[in-house]
């Protein structure tokens, strides 16, 4: 598969709608994660993300405009021991529960599916990142509808061990805006990364569509100890 540049991918879709990226630090040193949302309606926008103990989740920004929060206040990034969990939903918790009774990432998603939120049927997207002893591996997977058919669901995990350094994968729920919108097709994209987490958190930021981008999550982990360095950005601030 041929490696793209993250930064053009982002410029060139206005709307991905959320969006995982993991992978190895150009050094070779860290776990490299990044979750970012974007929004269309009043109702998408009015979130930021805040801390909570190891992870983050959404909030609202604006309580007096919050019409509907089953979809949009979740905690997207969680810790479990040598783990961290990245979702595009409330599958998070689903993930960490599975892989605490000693479930498979892959196994624990069974139970879950798209979103109900027709004609869209929004995908779940989701990420496992494992860094132990100076090694790193993930997954991602996505849980979709068949073809924009809610009779039909197609689930995919997708597994990479010892990725190259400055190299990572990017999984989002949509292939563009659209209506409905369209959702992701294929493998993961191939993405280089490149710089330290401010760096990289900058481009990302600045290459999402500037109306529609919402919030973004970075997460830098030492492969040598686990210790982590972490970025936020909100559009609403």
């Amino acid at each position: 598969m041929e490696r793209k540049n993250l930064e053009e991918l982002l410029q060139h879709n206005a709307y991905p709608g959320r969006g995982i990226v993991t992978g190895r630090s150009e050094d070779g040193q860290y776990a490299v994660i990044a979750y970012f949302i974007m929004g269309r309606s009043t109702n998408s926008r009015n979130r930021v993300f805040v801390t909570d103990g190891d992870g983050i989740r959404t909030k609202a920004y604006d309580e007096s405009l919050l019409t509907d929060p089953s979809l949009i206040i979740y905690a997207p990034v969680r810790v479990l021991g040598q783990d961290t969990i990245v979702t595009n939903g409330d599958q998070t918790d689903t993930a960490v529960e599975g892989l605490r009774r000693g479930l498979s990432f892959e196994e624990a998603l069974r139970i879950r599916t798209f979103e109900p939120d027709g004609p869209n049927w929004t995908p779940r997207i989701s990420a496992r990142v494992h860094v132990e002893q100076g090694t790193l591996l993930f997954e991602q997977s996505i849980l979709k509808s068949a073809d924009g058919d809610p009779e039909g669901a197609e689930r995919f995990t997708f597994a990479y061990e010892n990725p190259k350094a400055g190299e990572g994968r990017f999984i989002h729920t949509y292939l563009s805006d659209g209506d409905p919108l369209p959702s992701f097709e294929g493998e993961p994209e191939r993405v280089a990364l490149s710089g330290g987490i401010d760096e990289f958190t900058e481009k990302v930021w600045q290459s999402l569509n500037a109306d529609n981008r919402v919030s973004l999550f970075t997460r830098y982990i030492a492969l040598a100890d686990g210790s982590t360095q972490s970025r936020i950005v909100n559009r609403n601030e």
